[in-house]
């Protein structure tokens, strides 16, 4: 496809897309059930923007609003082929039945496409996700030899399978909370720490070091340190790889980017915001580890902070208070609750309460941000846009940006960046909604 005037130069989306998943647990069998249940015409893709979104093009009066997929050449759902590492080594159907997201009813029709799809061995390190364990395990001399038998995973898988391309999400638990060490500064300190066994390389830097390495998009779909580094952004660039981080937005932190830029539009106060949640799944059973709810608490903590912007509002969230807490409970499983209590204020600081209860299902929610997110990172791979893909932030909780710039976390502005990077890419004029046009 060659657009013209500012649009991009775009490989066709031709032959198949191998997308590697990080983990076979919850969200990971639900994204890769609905997959095919859709190209079975058993189910439909809501929450897909790919799927099921239109976009604007031109001015409103000229009435051209196509499907997102019409616009610009994404790869279809019948093209796409699964692979997938976990350490432990229940096939897809047996991960999906033990994790209790999907029925029975849902599960029959395509078990024999789930139990096709059988997990390579993971690089895991109890050390880092300290509630799991498995016997599905790589072994090898150092990380850089584990790194290297991902590597060759992803060719295997490639070929195998008969791939023309690949892209790789991580849906994989939340390790353990990792500041940025020296190590990370350039790709050769990494390497070197790879072959150290350094302990600032947790086991999701290899696998984006691995795909970065063989030319494979990656996204993060935890809260981990992983592509968020000095060395993985150089080495993106260097072998001309998008990347993007990181953390799913789903349940309560969705919410949170919804409501919080209404207050603030509207110059309402806040006083406090007091979070809370209860899940049962894999990851609630992670997150009860301190160390991996470390990481996952600054993921859900930034968001509030960057779209009310206290320091320029600090009459009105100066001293606004903020907590979040996760609570392991078993017989929640995968439908996570979160609860937010949220004291506001308005004319005269008078006080008025918001309290939310979400009853929300997170996989169900996470599984179309996977297909989305494996969607634009393979057209963006074809647009020739490599590094950090912020215009892809609208599905993440902590989204990664260039060196120097804040992150955008109001929904409302991701929404309109991404749908104008569509229309960047397709060679169409970006809607800025200022409307003067139609009354001169």
């Amino acid at each position: 496809m060659s657009n013209e005037g500012q649009g991009r130069e775009v490989q066709p989306a031709e032959g198949k897309l191998g997308v590697l998943l990080v983990g076979l647990g919850a969200v990971s069998t639900t994204t890769i059930a609905g997959v095919e249940s859709m190209r079975r015409g058993l189910a439909k893709p809501i929450g897909s923007l790919t799927q099921t979104a239109t976009i604007r093009l031109g001015k409103r009066t000229d009435h051209r609003v196509p499907m997102i997929k019409d616009v610009v050449p994404l790869a279809d759902l019948s093209d796409i082929v699964f692979g997938a590492w976990d350490p432990i080594p229940d096939d897809a159907y047996a991960s999906a039945l033990n994790c209790g997201v999907l029925r029975p009813e849902h599960l029959e029709p395509v078990a024999d496409f789930l139990q096709s799809i059988k997990p390579m061995p993971a690089v895991f390190d109890k050390a880092y996700v300290k509630k799991l364990d498995g016997t599905n395990v790589k072994t090898g001399e150092n990380k850089f030899d584990l790194a290297q038998q991902l590597r060759a995973d992803i060719r295997k898988f490639k070929e195998e399978n008969g791939c023309d391309r690949l892209t790789m999400v991580w849906a994989a638990s939340t390790e353990i909370f990792l500041t940025p060490d020296p190590v990370h500064d350039t790709v050769e300190s990494l390497e070197q720490a790879m072959r150290d066994n350094h302990p600032s390389v947790a086991p999701s830097m290899l696998y984006a070091w691995a795909a970065l390495q063989e030319g494979v998009p990656f996204a993060n779909g935890a809260p981990n340190l992983t592509v968020d580094v000095p060395a993985m952004v150089e080495l993106a660039a260097r072998n001309r790889v998008p990347i993007a981080g990181k953390d799913f937005k789903t349940g309560q932190t969705l919410m949170k980017t919804i409501l919080a830029p209404g207050l603030k539009v509207r110059m309402l106060g806040l006083n406090g915001w007091f979070s809370t949640n209860i899940l049962g799944n894999r990851d609630g059973e992670v997150l009860d580890d301190p160390e991996s709810f470390k990481t996952k608490e600054e993921s859900k903590l930034g968001a509030l902070e960057h779209i009310l912007q206290p320091e320029m509002y600090p009459d009105l969230y100066g001293d606004m208070y903020h907590k979040v807490r996760i609570n392991y409970y078993p017989p929640r499983g995968d439908n996570k609750e979160g609860w937010d209590n949220i004291d506001i204020f308005g004319w005269m600081g008078y006080p008025m309460q918001i309290k939310i209860d979400f009853l929300c299902r997170d996989s169900i929610l996470a599984a179309p941000i996977v297909l989305d997110l494996a969607l634009f990172m393979d057209l963006a791979s074809r647009a020739g846009m490599c590094g950090i893909q912020e215009w892809l932030s609208f599905y993440l909780k902590a989204p990664q940006v260039a060196e120097g710039l804040y992150p955008e976390h109001d929904i409302f502005i991701q929404h309109m960046k991404l749908k104008n990077t569509l229309r960047w890419i397709a060679g169409e004029d970006q809607i800025t909604h200022l409307g003067v046009e139609y009354y001169e």
